[in-house]
Parts: C-alpha cells; sequence; structure tokens
C-alpha cells in the first residue's frame, strides 16, 4: 500500500497547526517553539487567522506546497511595482501548468487504475449532453439497400453520411429537419468513404477537404467547400474534380490521409497498402490520378513472407485499419491476424516499411511485461483497434493498441538517430511495449478513502470489457471503447476514460507518478450498434511539446464546450463531452445537502487534486463557470446556490499568508508568502489569459495582390471571451471585498493579534493588490485592441515610424498588460488613432473621451488634452484662416500643450515645435520648450549636477539630459528663424517687418527665461556655432556665471571671460581672470603663460571703478613676481634646449616639466639653474627670491665672469683653429669676453631691478676691474680701457660710489693693483672724477661741489704719478699722459671742493 510521502519531522510548535509539548517556560521565553503568529484570538474577533468563520473549519495548507516553502532560502527581495509582481505570479503560474508531466513519464509498466462511477454521478468523467436521431428520409434510403450500405461520420463538420448501394448521402446532424446532399453519380457500389486534406496547390482555394469515395471499382475525389453558419455549425457543398482511379483488380475498403495531402487505401482481398497520386492536369507519362502499390516487389512473389513461414500461406490477410502519424510520419497498418505493420513516409511518393510486429512478437513482450499470466492477454486475444499517438504529445510512446479483451497496450518505437549520431534516417526501427492498461476491476477493491492512493495489486484478469469490438484514442488519453454484449450481440456498451490530470500533476508533488483515469459507461440506447466515432473539437494540445501537453486543467476555461464526440449509431447521434475538472465540482457541491456535505466534497477534492486546484475550481464557479447541470443549457449558467457554496468555500477555504522563518533576519513584507487563496486566484487568471499572454498582438501579412495586411494574432471573439472572464472575476472579488482577506485594507489590520500576522495580512494585501491591477490592465488592454481593429489598422500601422512599427509586430499581451514598454507603445497607437480621426475630420473630443472609457490608462485626461491642442494647431494651419485667428488658436494650442507638459512625449513635443516652426510661431515654440524641460526636472537636479560639476555617474545626469533634448528643439528653432530673417528686411518704411517682430519676440521669451541650465546650454551652443560675438553682447548675469564656471575648467572660455570683462571695462577682473589662467594646469606653454602674465599686468595697472587701490597694487605685485619666475622659466627652458650637454632623450622631459606649469623657485634653481651653471640666471632666482647672502652672491658673480671668460676663450679658439684649417674667414669674428660680460652685467642689473643685493657694487666693481686687468681686457686687445667704470656709470651707479670703491682699491694695494698696477687704478680714478665733473658741468647746476676728500684724493694720485713717471702702464695710457690728465682734473676739483659734509651717499640716487 503507498502512502504520500511523510513530511520531515519539525520542531513542536514551529509551524501552524502543529501540536506542542507542554513546556516549562511560558509563551514568551519558550527557546524552541517559534511562533509565526499569535494562537489565541482577539475578543471580539468574528473569526480567527486561518479559521473558518462560517462552516468552523480551519483551512489547511497542501502538504507538498508548505514543504516546498519550508525549503525555499528567505530571501529579503527588492519590492516590485504592483503590475511587475503581478506578472510574475502569472509566468510561475503558467510555468507551472507547463511542468505538467508527459505521457512516458506516467504511462509505464501495468496498471488498473480507474475510479470508476455512474454516468450521471458527479464525479463522472463524461456527460451524454445530445442526442440527434436519424432523420427520417435517411432511414427510407436506408430500407431500400439491396447490397451495402455503410455509415459513418465527419464530426468537425457536423454531418454524418450513409451509403446506399451506390449512392451516398450527408445531412447536418444538428439541423432538426437537415437537407441531404447526395452523390448518385456512381455506377458501381460504395465500399468506402473517408475525408482527407487536399494536395496545396492542386484545388481551386474554396476546396478545403476531400471526400474520397471508393466504389468496388473506381476512387473518386470530390471537392468539399465548407462555410461557417450561425450557431457554430458548418455547411458544405460538393463539387466534381473529374479525378478518379480505376482501380484494376484491387479493392479499396480502408482509406487513411496524411496533412499534406497524400492518400493511401486498401482492400480485404490482401494486406498490400496503396496509394492514390493525383495531380492538378495530365501530363506527357503520367495522368491525373495514378495507382502506387507500396506493399507488392517483384521479388516478393518467389520470397515467402515471415509470416508465411509462421501461420501459411496467409492468403486470407487483409487490413482492417489505416491510421496515419503526421508528427513523425508514420503510417501504421492493422491487418485480420493482428499484425502491426509502420511504414515511413518520404516526400513526394515513398513509403516504406520499417516495422512489422506480429501477434507472436506482441505475446511475447506481454510474456516480458507480466510476471505471471492473465486470461487477458493470451494467444486467443486479437487486436481490434490502433490509435497513434503523435511526437506533440510524447516523444517515446507512438501507438496504442486495443485487443478485443479490453486491454490498452502502449507502444513505443525507437530508431538508429536515438542512439547513433548523425544517422541519416529518423524512421523507427524497433517497436517494444512499454505499458499495459488492464480494464477496471469488476469488484470494487477497497481503497483508505474514495480518492486515497489504490492497492499496488493490478486486477489483470477482469472482463469488464470483454468484447471490445472498436476502440479510439484521442490526446491526450480520452478512450472511447464500444464493447459487444455477449448476451445481446446487436447492442454496444460504451466505456470512456480519460486520464484524471488533476491526481497526476498533484501525484507528482506526493508521490511517484502512476497513470491515473477516471471511467463511466455511457448508455447509448437499446439495441443501438456503434457505426463510427469522430471529434467535434479541435483536438486537445495544451502545449505544442510533450512536457504540459496533457494538462487538461490548465486548458479548461479555454474552450467552453471543451472536448467533444459524436458517436454514431444505428439510433441516432449521440455527442458525449469531456466534463472540466470545473465542471465537476460544480456538480458535487450542488448535489450535495448542507455545509457538511460541502465539506466532505471539498476534502475529497482536496486530497485528489491539492489545496490550491480545489480553491480554484471554487473561484471558477463562483465566477459562473462550470457546468450547469440542466441539459440545453450551455454552460456558464450556474444556479444561484451552488454559485454561493462556491464563493463560501473561496472565502473561507482560502488558507492563511505565511512568514517563513526569518533565521535571525528581520522580516519584511517581500517575504510574505501569500495565501492559497492568492495562488488560486494566480492560476485561474492565468488560466484565463493563457491563450494569448505569450501571443503577438497583430499578425502582418499580404494579400493576393501583395498588398500589407494587418490583423488580430487572436480571434477577436477569443478576445471578449477573456475578457468577459476577466471581468466577471473583477466583479466577484468587488462585490466580495469586505469578506476576502487581502482585499479588506484596514480591517484586516484590526484583526492582526501580533506584529508576524500584521505583516503577513500587509503581504496578502499587495499581493492581492497587485493581481487586481493587472486585471484591470487585462480588461483594458483587450479594449484597445479592439478598438484598434475596429479602425483600419493598415493605415495606422502606416503612420508609425519604423521602431515603433518593429515594436508593433514584436508586442505580446504580456508586454501590452504588465510592462511599460508595451503600455508606451499602446500610447503611441492611441494618439495615431485619434490624429487618424481628426484627419478624416471626427471630433477630436467624442474619440478621445470613447477611447479613455474604453482603455483609461491608455489614454489619460492628459491625453485627452493634448489630442485638443493638436486639434488646435491643426485648425491655425488651415490657409483659410486669417492671421488673428490663426494667432489665437496658436496660443490656445500652446496654453493647452503647457498645461499637460509633463505628459508630452518627444515625439508630440517635436511634432508641436515643428508645426509653431512651419507656421512662424517661434517665440511659442521656445516658450513650450523651456516648460517642458522645466516639468521632466521639477527638482531641478539639472541645475545641482551642473553646479556641482558634473560628476561623472551621478543620477542626476539623466534630468540633465532630459532637458537637452528640449534645449536642442530650441536651438533648431532659432537656426530656422536665423535662417528666415536673413532672407527678409528688419525695417520697411521705418517700421520692423513682421519677421523682424517675430525675432524680437523669440529673443525676448530666451532673455526672459529663468532657466540657468537654459542659459547655459545656450552659451555653449553659441560658442560652438563659432558666435562668440554674440555671447559677449548679452547684458545678462547668467553670462558671467557661465564663464566664471567654465573659466577654470576650458582656456577658451576663460578667454571670452577676460574679453568679457574688458570689453565691459572691468580690468581689474580680466587680469584676476588672466592671473589664474596663467597659474593653471591648462596644457599652456610657458611663452603663453608670459603673454597672460604681460595682459594681466597691463590690466591691474588700469583704474578699475569699484576696485581699491590696495587690492590693485596687491594684485599688481602678485602677477609680476609671477612675470619674474615666468622669465627664468623660459630662459631656462631655451638655455637648455641650446645645451650641447643635455643629452637627447632628456630634452622631452625638460620641455615637458619647463613649457607648461609655473614651478617655484627653488625646483628652477636646484633642480635646473645651479646644476647646469647657468650663473646669471641664478642671480636673477636671487633676486626674485629675496636671497641676500652676500657670500654666496658673490661667489655666483665670480663664476659668471670666469664661465664668461671661458666661453669666450673657447669660441676664439674654434675661430682661430677654423681659419688656420681653411686659411680663410670662418664666418663672424666672435666678440671679446668684456663685450659679453658687459652685456650680461647690463642685462642682470636691469632685470633685479638694481637691486644693491644683487648687484653689489661695492663688491662687484673691484671684482670686474680685477678681471680687467688680469685678463687684458684692455688697450691690449683695443678694448676701451675704462669699459669697467664705463659700464658701470651707464647703469646709474652714483659717481660719488664708484670713485670710493676706486679710493679703496687704490689705498688698499691689492693684487694685482700694486707697484705699476696702481697707474692702472690712478687712471680709472682720473676718468671717473672727470666724468662727474663733466656730468656736474652739463647739468648747468652752479650750486654744484665736489666734497673735498675728492681733492685730497687727486692729490694723492697726483703725488704718485709724479713719483712714478718711469712705470710702465700696459694696456693703458702712457703714464706722462696719466700724470697731466691727473693736473688738469686736480685743477677742476679744486675749483668745485666744498667743506666737508657729515653724510655721504653711499648707494644709487
Amino acid at each position: 500500500m503507498a502512502f504520500p510521502q511523510t513530511p520531515s519531522h519539525a520542531l513542536p510548535g514551529a509551524f501552524l497547526h502543529t501540536p506542542a509539548v507542554a513546556s516549562r517556560f511560558n509563551s514568551q521565553q519558550d527557546p524552541v517553539r517559534r511562533r509565526l503568529f499569535r494562537e489565541n484570538s482577539v475578543p471580539g474577533q468574528v473569526a480567527r487567522f486561518g479559521q473558518d468563520a462560517s462552516i468552523g473549519v480551519d483551512a489547511p495548507t497542501d502538504l507538498a506546497a508548505e514543504q516546498a516553502l519550508r525549503s525555499l532560502p528567505v530571501q529579503n527581495l527588492p519590492p516590485l511595482p504592483p503590475l511587475a509582481k503581478a506578472a510574475s505570479y502569472i509566468n510561475n503560474a503558467l510555468t507551472r501548468d507547463g511542468e505538467y508531466p508527459q505521457l512516458d513519464s506516467y504511462c509505464r509498466q501495468i496498471s488498473s487504475d480507474y475510479d470508476l462511477t455512474h454516468a450521471d454521478a458527479a464525479w463522472a468523467p463524461f456527460k451524454k449532453t445530445h442526442m440527434y436521431p436519424i432523420p427520417q428520409n435517411i432511414l427510407e434510403q436506408f430500407n431500400r439497400a439491396e447490397v451495402s450500405t455503410v455509415m459513418g461520420l465527419f464530426a468537425e463538420l457536423n454531418h454524418a453520411y450513409v451509403t446506399i448501394d451506390n449512392s451516398l448521402y450527408l445531412w447536418d446532424y444538428t439541423h432538426p429537419r437537415p437537407e441531404l446532399i447526395g452523390y448518385e453519380d456512381s455506377q458501381h457500389n460504395i465500399t468506402a468513404v473517408k475525408l482527407v486534406s487536399p494536395k496545396p496547390n492542386v484545388f481551386n482555394s474554396v476546396i478545403t477537404q476531400i471526400l474520397v469515395v471508393a466504389t468496388v471499382s473506381e476512387i473518386t475525389l470530390l471537392g468539399v467547400a465548407t462555410k461557417d453558419a450561425p450557431g457554430g455549425t458548418k455547411t458544405i457543398e460538393l463539387y466534381g474534380t473529374k479525378m478518379t482511379l480505376h482501380l484494376k483488380g484491387t479493392e479499396a475498403r480502408v482509406i487513411a490521409g496524411s496533412a499534406d495531402g497524400r492518400i493511401f487505401f486498401a482492400g480485404h482481398s490482401d494486406s498490400d497498402i496503396y496509394e492514390l497520386k493525383y495531380q492538378q492536369e495530365d501530363k506527357w507519362f503520367t495522368s491525373r490520378t495514378e495507382k502506387i502499390n507500396h506493399t507488392y516487389r517483384p521479388w516478393s512473389a518467389a520470397v515467402p513472407k515471415p509470416s508465411q513461414i509462421l501461420w501459411g500461406k496467409g492468403a486470407d490477410e487483409h487490413i482492417l485499419d489505416l491510421v496515419v502519424d503526421d508528427s513523425r510520419n508514420l503510417v501504421y497498418s492493422l491487418s485480420n491476424k493482428s499484425t502491426v505493420r509502420t511504414y515511413h513516409m518520404e516526400a513526394p511518393n515513398k513509403l516504406t516499411k520499417v516495422i512489422e510486429k506480429t501477434k507472436d512478437d506482441f505475446l511475447r513482450d506481454i510474456a516480458h511485461t507480466l510476471s505471471v499470466g492473465s486470461p487477458l492477454l493470451n494467444e486467443r486475444i486479437s487486436i481490434v483497434s490502433i490509435s497513434p499517438i503523435s511526437a506533440d504529445e510524447d516523444f517515446k510512446v507512438h501507438l496504442m493498441a486495443l485487443t478485443n479483451t479490453g486491454c490498452r497496450l502502449f507502444m513505443s518505437a525507437t530508431s538508429a538517430a536515438s542512439y547513433m549520431l548523425n544517422s541519416p534516417t529518423q524512421a523507427p526501427q524497433s517497436m517494444q511495449l512499454q505499458c499495459i492498461k488492464f480494464p477496471p476491476s469488476e469488484k470494487q477493491r477497497p481503497r483508505t478513502d474514495r480518492f486515497g492512493v489504490p492497492s499496488d495489486t493490478v486486477d489483470i484478469q477482469s472482463k469488464s470489457l470483454e468484447t471490445s469490438r472498436l476502440g479510439i484514442r484521442f490526446a491526450p488519453g480520452y478512450f472511447l471503447d464500444f464493447v459487444t454484449n455477449p448476451q445481446n450481440p446487436t447492442a454496444d456498451g460504451l466505456f470512456v476514460s480519460a486520464p484524471d490530470s488533476g491526481r497526476i500533476s498533484y501525484g507528482r508533488q506526493t508521490q511517484s507518478l502512476r497513470y491515473y483515469e477516471h471511467a463511466a459507461w455511457i448508455d447509448l440506447g437499446i439495441n443501438s450498434k456503434a457505426e463510427d466515432v469522430g471529434l467535434i473539437t479541435k483536438p486537445f494540445a495544451a502545449t505544442e511539446q510533450p512536457q504540459g501537453f496533457g494538462n487538461e486543467l490548465a486548458v479548461q476555461f479555454d474552450d467552453p464546450k471543451g472536448c467533444e464526440f459524436a458517436i454514431l449509431t444505428n439510433k441516432g447521434i449521440h455527442v458525449v463531452r469531456r466534463k472540466r475538472l470545473v465542471d465537476i465540482f460544480s456538480s458535487a457541491i450542488r448535489n450535495v445537502a448542507g455545509d457538511e456535505g460541502v465539506k466532505a466534497e471539498v476534502s475529497k477534492f482536496r486530497s485528489a487534486y491539492g489545496h490550491i486546484e480545489t480553491i480554484t475550481a471554487a473561484l471558477a464557479v463562483a465566477c459562473r463557470q462550470g457546468d450547469n447541470g440542466r441539459p440545453g443549457i450551455s454552460r456558464g449558467a450556474i444556479d444561484q446556490a451552488t454559485q454561493d457554496r462556491a464563493k463560501q468555500v473561496y472565502i473561507n477555504f482560502g488558507g492563511n499568508p505565511r512568514l517563513p522563518e526569518q533565521d535571525g533576519q528581520p522580516a519584511t513584507v517581500e517575504m510574505v508568502q501569500p495565501s492559497t487563496r492568492h495562488a488560486a486566484l494566480t492560476l485561474y487568471l492565468s488560466r484565463l489569459v493563457r491563450s494569448l499572454w505569450k501571443s503577438p498582438v497583430i499578425k502582418s501579412g499580404a494579400d493576393a495582390n501583395g498588398v500589407l495586411t494587418i490583423n488580430s494574432a487572436i480571434p477577436i471573439d477569443k478576445l471578449k471571451e477573456v475578457q468577459g472572464s476577466v471581468e466577471s472575476l473583477r466583479g466577484f472579488l468587488d462585490a466580495n471585498r469586505p469578506f476576502i482577506q487581502g482585499l479588506s485594507g484596514p480591517a484586516d489590520l484590526r484583526r492582526a493579534g501580533s506584529k508576524q500576522e500584521e505583516l503577513g495580512f500587509q503581504g496578502e494585501h499587495q499581493a492581492m493588490h497587485a493581481l487586481e491591477t493587472l486585471m484591470m490592465g487585462v480588461t483594458e488592454g483587450i479594449s484597445f485592441v479592439t478598438t484598434l481593429f475596429d479602425e483600419r489598422v493598415t493605415d495606422i500601422f502606416t503612420r508609425l515610424d519604423d521602431v515603433a512599427r518593429q515594436q508593433l509586430r514584436d508586442l505580446t499581451y504580456e508586454q501590452l498588460f504588465s510592462q511599460d514598454g508595451g503600455k508606451e507603445l499602446a500610447k503611441v497607437l492611441v494618439k495615431a488613432i485619434v490624429n487618424r480621426n481628426i484627419e478624416n475630420g471626427s471630433n477630436v473630443e467624442t474619440v478621445a473621451d470613447a477611447l479613455r472609457r474604453k482603455c483609461g490608462s491608455f489614454c489619460s485626461p492628459d491625453d485627452v488634452v493634448i489630442f485638443k491642442a493638436q486639434e488646435q494647431l491643426k485648425r491655425a494651419s488651415e490657409p483659410s484662416l486669417n492671421p488673428n485667428t490663426s494667432r489665437t488658436l496658436l496660443h490656445e494650442s500652446l496654453r493647452l500643450f503647457q498645461r499637460v507638459a509633463k505628459s508630452l512625449t518627444q515625439t508630440n513635443l517635436e511634432s508641436a515645435i515643428q508645426q509653431y516652426v512651419a507656421l512662424r510661431y517661434y517665440a511659442g515654440a521656445i516658450q513650450l520648450c523651456l516648460v517642458v524641460a522645466s516639468e521632466r526636472d521639477r527638482g531641478n537636479a539639472a541645475f545641482s549636477w551642473v553646479s556641482d560639476g558634473k560628476p561623472v555617474g551621478d543620477p542626476r545626469a539623466k534630468s540633465f539630459d532630459d532637458r537637452k533634448v528640449c534645449y536642442g528643439l530650441i536651438h533648431r528653432v532659432l537656426l530656422d528663424l536665423d535662417a528666415a530673417s536673413s532672407r527678409e528686411p528688419e525695417m520697411v518704411d521705418g517700421k520692423p517687418t513682421l519677421i523682424a517682430t517675430k525675432r524680437a519676440e523669440a529673443y525676448d521669451v530666451v532673455s526672459s527665461s529663468s532657466d540657468e541650465v537654459f542659459h547655459f546650454d545656450l552659451y555653449e551652443w553659441y560658442i560652438q556655432q563659432g558666435w562668440t560675438d554674440r555671447l559677449l553682447s548679452i547684458d545678462s548675469p547668467h553670462v558671467t556665471t557661465f564663464l566664471r564656471r567654465l573659466a577654470s575648467k576650458d582656456v577658451e572660455h576663460a578667454d571670452l571671460l577676460c574679453r568679457f570683462y574688458t570689453m565691459r571695462s572691468q580690468y581689474f577682473a580680466a587680469a584676476k581672470v588672466q592671473a589664474d589662467l596663467a597659474q593653471s594646469d591648462f596644457p599652456i606653454s610657458i611663452k603663453d603663460r608670459l603673454t597672460l602674465l604681460s595682459k594681466a599686468k597691463t590690466n591691474a595697472s588700469v583704474m578699475t571703478t569699484g576696485v581699491s587701490r590696495q587690492e590693485q597694487q596687491l594684485l599688481n605685485h602678485d602677477v609680476t613676481e609671477l612675470l619674474e619666475v615666468a622669465h627664468i622659466q623660459d630662459d631656462l627652458l631655451e638655455r637648455l634646449k641650446a645645451d650641447s650637454r643635455i643629452p637627447p632623450e632628456r630634452l622631452p622631459e625638460i620641455n615637458t616639466a619647463l613649457d607648461g606649469q609655473i614651478q617655484p623657485l627653488s625646483e628652477l634653481f636646484n633642480g635646473y639653474a645651479d646644476q647646469a651653471g647657468y650663473y646669471d640666471l641664478c642671480l636673477l632666482i636671487y633676486h626674485v627670491a629675496d636671497f641676500r647672502n652676500t657670500t654666496t652672491i658673490a661667489q655666483t658673480w665670480s663664476s659668471l665672469i670666469q664661465q664668461t671668460h671661458e666661453n669666450v676663450a673657447e669660441q676664439w679658439s674654434a675661430y682661430e683653429a677654423g681659419r688656420r684649417g681653411r686659411a680663410a674667414q670662418t664666418g663672424d669674428t666672435p666678440p671679446q669676453p668684456y663685450e659679453v660680460l658687459v652685456t650680461q652685467l647690463q642685462d642682470i642689473c636691469h632685470r633685479s631691478s638694481n637691486d644693491s643685493f644683487i648687484f653689489p657694487v661695492p663688491t662687484l666693481l673691484p671684482e670686474v676691474c680685477r678681471y680687467a686687468f688680469e685678463n687684458a681686457q684692455d688697450g691690449r686687445i683695443r678694448a676701451d680701457v675704462h669699459w669697467p667704470i664705463a659700464v658701470f656709470l651707464s647703469l646709474g651707479v652714483n659717481y660719488d660710489l664708484v670713485v670710493r670703491v676706486l679710493e679703496s682699491m687704490f689705498e688698499a694695494q691689492e693684487v694685482p693693483f700694486r707697484n705699476a698696477g696702481r697707474a692702472r687704478m690712478v687712471e680709472w680714478i682720473t676718468h671717473a672724477v672727470s666724468q662727474w665733473i663733466r656730468d656736474l658741468s652739463r647739468n648747468g647746476r652752479p650750486e654744484a661741489r665736489l666734497d673735498p676728500w675728492v681733492s685730497e684724493l687727486m692729490a694723492e694720485c697726483d703725488g704718485w704719478v709724479s713719483a712714478n713717471v718711469r712705470i710702465n702702464n700696459e694696456g693703458g695710457a702712457d703714464i706722462r699722459d696719466i700724470a697731466r690728465a691727473v693736473k688738469e682734473v686736480r685743477r677742476a676739483v679744486d675749483g668745485l671742493v666744498v667743506s666737508p659734509v657729515a653724510n655721504r651717499s653711499m648707494g644709487f640716487f
């Protein structure tokens, strides 16, 4: 005995409904007992949490579902929007339905699992709905038959036929007085009739089927044209095709047709299979019809068949049945010897036998399967029927064979492709027995309960279906078996069974899969003999693949009729309908008495099908689905009592939300597992919309003329049916909102007894609200689609752009119902519909209001305003209007657009702007763009983003991008405006023209805008267009802010800011910008920085209104210092570039370091000037750095003088060497060393501004004089001997200081100015004093006088010269000439001498 899987052990008290062991801890301190919700009810509550209020039964949950929920990890998932959450519920439910097991997974080994009920019982799987008698005129013709009669059905066309000798009659068996359609042209008795599919492109398109009529001598093909008639029936007409095949010795008793139009037939004289080949016209070597024998081969006459070896010659073997499996291209034949042959079809006319399975083969397989023998399966059995099982239903199981004892043999076939890679054929090569389904037991076996799991013992001896005469299987397992009663051979009993899909699906969650079936016997009437059976409705297929194919529960709401079968007997046509689970549920609760009876039925359903399926069925019945129990009345007309009972089941047995164990995590609403009530609602809704959820909305194609056609992928009637079902569901929820947990809102929260319960109620409410939101989307979405196809969809499609067209082609109903992209596309289509109606002259308010009523989410009140604005704009463009009326309409359209600016899409905005520009309403176009930009960024996030420097990755950047799209439209408007202005004059007769007025209006809107982001973008656009003059001419504080903000980031903007300041005489501000720019990190060369600093110094020197003198002087001082440093850096760079000592590989590094930012003085000195020995630059660095170490400065001067002399000497050496080598001049003569030194002295003095620390005359003059004397820089090289004195005097050194320095040198008598060297000192003193006297005389100052020390100095010089007249003054003047000059200067000095003064100047004037 198999039992449901035992749930894993849980701690007592950890879950609902689990009793806990009494604890010594109280309920608040027990460390083991984990309480999800408070158990004690709150006083005054109507019902406990999870308690049935009206019936008094707690609503338990599915065992398997609860276990699955417990195994799920608790995740703190981010909250989803309601539509997205509901769509995920639907997708999960559809996925669950799609995971229904395929046939092979439960059709295994042997089984006799049936739930056999009476045909009239509530739980019966089938129900006989109609019985149509055979018309009297048919019976009259039937009685006149002389040779043979055959009766049959074309159930899919609701027609039956009868052959009476050589005549064929058809009639609509659903019509109370049908008109006979006769075919009486045959000269021979009719032996078989079959309705088959025609070959493509052979017949006229009117012909939908081919009627194959076989007689004893020929086969005739008749064309059948069908038309839909009121009431869902069809009418047919027969057409002659002039296609007849003469049999010539063969016969046709069994006919079968393939989906691609091939026709096979066989007779009762042999087991050969023939094919009727037909074509449109006769050809050279083939006629319109031909016969092909696919079984007979020339060598078969000499080689006996295997069956002949086993059974004898077997001349009496013939074909009983032919069936075709189009999904596998297979044809199966059944002979009277119970031999099943399998043929493989190949195009165009090939049929190859691949398997032959004899009766012995079947018995051998059965013996391997059964451990004990069965009287039902022995050598006396025969196979009476075969039914193919398509590849869509199962990959493995191919065929079902029925024995005369009522056993069903399920056969599986394998091909070489299943175990050999790259096999050339897919045809099966072997067939094995997979499962045996025995008849139901004749005795009721004991069960634990009515729907408990049956015993593993299989009844293999039941003769309940003996003798089965005819059986047929329809997908997904509907089995109809006509059983002959041995006591009354003239009457047939009908045994019908079907897979119990609900139990099979539920069984996979709780136990191993079993092939459950429920069955019943249906009475066909007294002495009724079955002639034929057919499927009235479309073949069943829940999916197009084996996984989920047989899930009847998933499709039970797709077609109200479900699956119906027509059974033709000699008494009439019986219609049998497969009952859906919802039909069974409605019948079950209708026929019981009282609440206890309902409880019992619900308990049975829950045990068999699970809690969720039970509550789903209750919800469906409450929404008026299900069988009403009254024949002749269509489904859906549920009586009120049954509907009320179903409502109570849904409300009271719906379970509670669950909050899984948290493992220490804080509980959130997203962790709540909704109740079974919510799961049932989800499942029911998913099954209502399953047929269209993943389906595209449109189906595009072309008509016979190649013109584009757009049709609905789902029939409109089907859409309306789904919409009606969803509306009925919404109505049920609305009517019972106060009673349904999760919909009553605050009332649920008031019943919460703990925080966990409150959280559970909140989660349940959010989940239910999400589904309600989706239901609203479904109804409105379907209304939108039906409205769309009420219009000329092709016209609307052609109005869309390419992107929207492709989106419409790809649009599915799931996207339309639940995704933002689908809803946005729907809004685009709504606008296209309105625009088309506007163009056709329809009133926009009428059209828009109708759309808003049908699908409000796709056509909001703002959309209506937009449509009105578009209508005003369209009217304004009419050429017949006068300008004033047109301008009024334009103003009104702008006002309406501004009202709904936040709802304007980019397409609408661009369209309006384009029309405004065409009508020269430039100001309105700009104003609308500005308003839309502001509405798209109401928090002004774009401005804060720009103010913060536009950080990368900041979410505020999207707001700026949204604004920029609008600003781009303004740029286009301004370009159009400028282009229009350039074509017309601005003034005519002293008055502005219309275009000038419009230009002024437009730019007034621009300048008066308070949108700073717009101004910044506009100015940036001006710069990109090269309109810098236009930008600089704008008097707006926004320009200053814009340029200031960008000046620190861009050189061009900084230059513009300087120009902006100078144009407005703000020189101080311009100087600051230039100074900042010179110190910036921008890639500016050092020379450009020198230029900027020079301009800054100039601007800083000009008085500016509002700037204090102190600020001006401070800036001037800073700029001057920077300028000096920049000059030094520039000199260093140029010097280093020309320095031969620098290796070439270091030059890029030096250039990078020095030809850019201004470096610190320490870096320039230590890194470059000092290391390179550039002493002149070192002295300048001392000056700028205010360095005053006299010793270091003196050493630097000495080094400079020595370096200068050596450098010039090297030049002279090179010059002399070159001249000697070429015996000619080699370029210009190098300068003398003293000339270079004089130049450096002058340069350093000027650049150091006569700094006494950098240019120390008392120490520098002796050094220069010493250099001139020791290095013969005098008359010996034809130089002016007085050049050391002259250079200092020319630099503005005081005569007094020069003479005193010379005096100290003369008196010190240091080397080399001792002995003969003193003559040079006397000569220099005499020259300096004479120049002093000449300067005094030149100035014409009669009061000018010399101090007495000068006279004393000259007297001392005169005395020394007079005593040393024989000394040689090499390089200078003759000593005697010096003596004379001394005397003359002495006399002049004596005339200018005054009394001594206390203070004497020791510096510069």
